[in-house]
């Protein structure tokens, strides 16, 4: 897994409209649900992965330009070191932007589980199918609408039931929930 950085994120409750059984709240890596804590690519203070490489970045961003951090939960993220094309049926490399990347990784970690995201454009997350898309409604996600483990989360990804939600290619993201320094 390579590691691509932190966001902070306004974690959104269980929407009324995902029926997925057990599902408590949604820590998806796309910010279609569980907003990122701001607008942040206009501020290229981003990394190659679009992330941060540590929390003092954004810490630091949201101090600079009055943006409110208050109720939002850090995260730390990994990625598989391929990604899936779901019209191919393969595994291909992928490459990060190129910006300055140096990802520090946190020294206390808890992994939450793995998600699944659309990356069409190439750059920034897009979509979370589990979420985003009610694919939770027929493939068992744990509280936090992920997946248990890489292999479910590979599994998934090649199986039928994937084709056709979102245009991918798709990238496996570990998602780690870290707290503020």
């Amino acid at each position: 897994m390579i590691p691509v950085g932190y966001m902070a994120k306004q974690v959104s409750l269980h929407p009324e409209w995902l029926r997925a059984e057990g599902v408590e709240d949604i820590y998806s890596v796309s910010g279609c649900i569980s907003r990122n804590f701001a607008d942040y690519i206009p501020y290229w203070k981003h990394n190659g992965y679009w992330f941060f490489d540590n929390p003092e970045i954004i810490q630091g961003l949201a101090g600079e330009h009055s943006m409110d951090l208050n109720g939002t939960q850090l995260f730390y993220y990994e990625t598989y070191e391929l990604e899936y094309d779901e019209e191919e049926h393969e595994w291909l490399e992928f490459e990060r932007a190129d910006f300055p990347t140096d990802v520090i990784i946190p020294a206390e970690k808890v992994l939450e589980g793995y998600d699944l995201v659309s990356f069409s454009i190439g750059t920034n997350a897009e979509c979370s199918p589990l979420s985003c898309n009610h694919l939770a409604n027929t493939v068992q996600t744990n509280q936090h609408c992920l997946l248990d483990s890489f292999e479910k989360a590979r599994q998934v990804l090649e199986s039928e039931d994937f084709k056709g939600v979102e245009p991918g290619p798709y990238r496996i993201f570990a998602v780690y929930s870290v707290g503020w320094a």
